[in-house]
């Protein structure tokens, strides 16, 4: 499970490795260009029911930590759905590989 620090919160938000490394690179992506959005995500298994939403802004600290040492292969076609995500007036929302709308994975299998 790995770890989003964010700010000076006092709870670190658990993210699935897999997940937070998709994440990370759309979240680099849209900080280093200087622009701030949302990022929701339903509360896991065990918590509260319910859903989280930060703010993030590049002046606000981020950390991310990992449970696995070796980077895993990155999914492009998650990448796109989570940047598209991040584009949009709703902000980032966390997808796992299965909420994917078929047709975007199909695009990127296409030669």
């Amino acid at each position: 499970m790995g770890i989003l620090y964010y700010g000076d919160a006092r709870n670190p938000i658990q993210i699935d490795d897999l997940v937070l490394a998709h994440l990370k690179v759309v979240i680099a992506t849209k900080l280093r260009r200087n622009e701030s959005f949302t990022l929701s995500w339903r509360h896991p298994e065990g918590d509260p029911d319910g859903r989280s939403t930060i703010w993030l802004h590049p002046s606000i600290p981020l950390r991310f930590t990992f449970d696995d040492p070796v980077a895993p292969e990155l999914e492009p076609e998650w990448i796109t759905a989570m940047a598209t995500s991040a584009n949009s007036s709703g902000g980032i929302t966390l997808l796992t590989a299965d909420m994917i709308p078929k047709d975007e994975r199909d695009e990127t299998d296409a030669p």
